[in-house]
């Protein structure tokens, strides 16, 4: 079978699922979008990777690639192989330099892994046909609205985050880190570098 190339397109909070997040994944060249319903700490595991921010003692994913790196294991690819009643299966691809082996994984903890080693997502077409949506051509947003983003529960203001001195921001910045406040972390950590880029 073919494999069609996925991105991740957004993460948001699910308005179907209470205290669950929709993962949206796009071909690469299509307009089929895959929401895949994940939970909150893998949420935030791969929110955390995608916005480069370092937490104060590694996540278990963060252990899973030291562990592989330390016996120069790499994994090559991440594929999501079925769906059945919902839920869909993936595994990881890895290779040690002599023999390839498939993980099983559950999708959330795959995507994970695949942003920290930087490897494809691949999908097959059965599982695009029957889960996928069709983004029209005049369709401005790229997350459906019933996966559109919730407000977070903490929330800094433009003038809270502008009225706040560089140094207080880095503190602002490694306390919301080590509560594992990665929403709000991301919007002080743009503050930062909006001042050091102007």
């Amino acid at each position: 079978m073919k494999k069609i190339r996925l991105e991740i397109i957004g993460l948001s909070y699910s308005q179907t699922q209470s205290g669950a997040y929709a993962l949206v994944l796009g071909e690469e060249k299509g307009k089929r979008r895959l929401p895949v319903i994940i939970g909150a700490f893998e949420a935030q595991a791969i929110a955390i990777e995608l916005e480069k921010m370092t937490p104060t003692r590694p996540l278990t994913h963060d252990l899973f690639k030291g562990l592989a790196n330390s016996f120069s294991i790499e994994v090559e690819e991440v594929i999501i192989f079925n769906l059945v009643e919902g839920v869909f299966y993936a595994k990881l691809i890895c290779n040690n330099g002599i023999e390839k082996k498939d993980i099983d994984a559950r999708t959330s903890d795959a995507i994970a892994i695949a942003v920290r080693f930087g490897c494809p997502i691949y999908t097959y077409e059965f599982i695009l046909s029957t889960a996928g949506i069709v983004l029209e051509d005049n369709a401005d947003e790229v997350v459906p609205e019933k996966f559109q983003q919730a407000e977070p529960a903490v929330k800094l203001s433009e003038t809270e985050l502008t009225g706040t001195s560089t140094d207080e921001l880095k503190d602002l910045l490694k306390k919301a880190i080590d509560e594992e406040a990665y929403e709000r972390a991301s919007r002080i950590r743009d503050e930062l570098n909006k001042r050091k880029n102007s």
